[in-house]
């Protein structure tokens, strides 16, 4: 059984009770230390609770005591006396009687102080004040729990360590559209860049890797000249088809068709095999995970752009294999088959409409932008939501066939990436959000 608390334990959470309990009921138990949050709060709203000039000492008090309670068991006088930082945990509800409290037993009410909402969490908000004025502007901006109080000198620091505002997505609300499995990438990139991030998969991804289809190709899979894939998704299925069929990636090599191409001193004749295609920079670096370099990735990350890439590469009388989507468009076998080639398209996965929950769609509703990263998720999404697509949201797209959807589904986009992969999304957003401040 694990018990997850948040900060640490034994700094009123109650651990230190509930560990007596466990013992009296012959119960083993393991703690894990945590860091507690009037450090941890404090140190993302860049106040440092110690600082060589400021304070050499912290203090960590209750602000809500026990009220079953007679009487309080804080010593108000030794805590306006003490010569350090004081941070009060749960005082939001309690902050003006406190506030009045430490005064009245000779605490500065000039002293700067700080009331820290969320702390590390997304939605954390840091207002500051003096003691005597920190209960009035809580109730003005809105100030409520969870949220920390810190009395100090050290909260003047602030304004120069404070670094969390300074992230360049921070205070934007951003909703990530994409199957869970991809999503988590981009939504971590995007919290690390200061975003409230919203996950709203309008898609979810089925593999097919047990089809016949699917299985036929990678018994042949040598036999191919070319191999074209068109996601990271199509990637990581392929490679886990050949898993099951008991190969690796060394079953790229191709069949070798070899090719008298200039005879050298001992007679040998050179052997040619698979090139292997790419739809893009982030299809590619799936590839090179599994030990293989793309020979081909267009500059842009579109079918059509392949096309043109593909354009050198002698197809006609040749076997090419294209692993997609069960939904893609047909632009590049048809022009492959428009040159000769031989053209297998296997679904390697068919992206299947996810819908949301209705906590995330009331979470999206306050959001300053909704990315999408294809076609499919938009057309989910517009249908799941209907008249609650968030209203005032600016719409970032991927690239053109994204944001032809997008204006297909009756919407506007507003910002589309230049670079069509999750980089240039990402790129195109931060540029977007630097313009309008």
């Amino acid at each position: 059984m694990v018990r997850l608390k948040g900060g640490d334990p034994f700094v009123f959470g109650r651990g230190g009770e509930e560990g007596e309990a466990l013992r009296a009921a012959g119960v083993e138990f393991e703690v894990v230390p945590g860091v507690t949050a009037g450090v941890a709060a404090s140190a993302y709203a860049g106040i440092p609770v110690t600082h060589r000039d400021d304070a050499s000492a912290v203090a960590f008090v209750t602000g809500h005591e026990d009220p079953e309670k007679d009487e309080t068991a804080l010593d108000w006088g030794a805590l306006a006396r003490f010569p350090g930082t004081l941070v009060f945990y749960m005082g939001v509800k309690r902050l003006g009687d406190n506030a009045a409290a430490l005064i009245a037993a000779g605490r500065d009410p000039d002293e700067p102080a700080a009331a820290i909402e969320r702390g590390t969490m997304e939605g954390q908000r840091t207002v500051v004040a003096t003691l005597g004025t920190l209960a009035e502007a809580v109730e003005r901006d809105g100030i409520g729990a969870p949220a920390l109080i810190v009395v100090g000198s050290v909260v003047r620091r602030r304004e120069a360590l404070a670094w969390l505002e300074r992230r360049p997505l921070y205070g934007k609300r951003i909703v990530v559209t994409r199957a869970r499995a991809q999503a988590s990438g981009l939504a971590a990139t995007l919290r690390d860049l200061g975003a409230d991030v919203v996950e709203l998969p309008a898609i979810r991804i089925e593999p097919r890797i047990a089809s016949e289809e699917v299985r036929q190709a990678v018994e042949h899979i040598g036999e191919y000249a070319l191999i074209c894939l068109t996601s990271p998704n199509g990637v990581r299925l392929l490679f886990e088809a050949l898993a099951e069929a008991g190969l690796d990636a060394r079953a790229l090599g191709g069949a070798l068709k070899n090719k008298q191409v200039g005879e050298s001193a001992s007679g040998a004749l050179a052997g040619v095999g698979t090139t292997i295609a790419a739809v893009g920079p982030g299809t590619a670096r799936a590839l090179a995970k599994h030990g293989i370099k793309a020979d081909i990735v267009p500059e842009r990350f579109v079918a059509e752009a392949l096309v043109e890439a593909l354009e050198g590469v002698e197809v006609e009388g040749r076997q090419v294999l294209v692993g997609r989507a069960a939904e893609a468009r047909d632009v590049l076998p048809d022009a492959l088959r428009d040159r000769g080639a031989e053209v297998d398209v296997v679904a390697l996965y068919e992206t299947v409409r996810e819908t949301p929950g209705p906590a995330a769609i009331e979470a999206a509703q306050n959001a300053d932008y909704v990315t999408f990263t294809s076609s499919s998720t938009v057309r989910n999404l517009t249908e799941a939501l209907g008249d609650r697509f968030p209203a005032g949201a600016r719409v970032v797209s991927i690239g053109p066939i994204t944001s032809e959807a997008v204006r297909d589904a009756g919407l506007e986009v507003q910002v589309e990436a230049e670079r069509h992969d999750v980089d240039g999304l990402i790129d195109a957003l931060l540029t977007d959000a630097a313009r309008a401040g």
